[in-house]
């Protein structure tokens, strides 16, 4: 189930909004500029699928997506239960960093926990299966995908080149909870 924790960004023990409602993250989303939708496959989903039969179950809201945001290029990337660099693929992502360019997800299975930090607060949005997060460019976050991942997400990018990280050199992203 989808879930938006607020904190303010000085207490990690303590969150000031929680909710499970999509209606309403996408709402306290996007008062911060963050774009955060449900799609629904236009066929059946299964574990022997391409990734162009993928992108091709979406179809439709990847060219909405497309034509009202200028995004260029889409792809698809999985990662598997039980594989063996799990600890190290997570840890590329748990540092506070931004973008030149919006980072956009969407979850066609398994989880992902996207940690915003804005205006004093930090945004944790656990996004699931059926879940699509657009983080603006130039945003300060860091992404949490648990300890032993599996999921399939759906990216989108502005450029071919996809997107690079840049560190903020902050600590903050040690300091609040993580999936698991």
């Amino acid at each position: 189930m989808s879930q938006l924790t607020i904190y303010r960004h000085d207490n990690p023990a303590q969150h000031t909004f929680d909710s499970h409602d999509p209606a309403l993250i996408a709402q306290q989303l996007s008062h911060i500029g963050v774009r955060f939708e449900q799609w629904q496959a236009s066929h059946d989903i299964t574990d022997d699928m391409n990734q162009g039969d993928i992108i091709e179950a979406y179809q439709a809201d990847i060219t909405r997506l497309k034509a009202a945001q200028g995004y260029k290029t889409v792809d698809v990337i999985s990662l598997a239960k039980g594989n063996p660099n799990a600890a190290q693929l997570r840890q590329k992502f748990l540092f506070e960093h931004t973008h030149s360019e919006d980072e956009v997800r969407f979850f066609v299975k398994g989880q992902g926990l996207f940690c915003l930090h804005l205006h004093e607060q930090v945004f944790q949005v656990l996004c699931q299966q059926g879940d699509l997060i657009s983080v603006p460019k130039n945003t300060p976050h860091w992404f949490d995908m648990g300890s032993d991942p599996e999921f399939s997400a759906i990216r989108l990018f502005d450029n071919q080149e996809g997107w690079v990280a840049t560190s903020t050199e902050s600590e903050i992203a040690k300091r609040f909870p993580l999936i698991d």
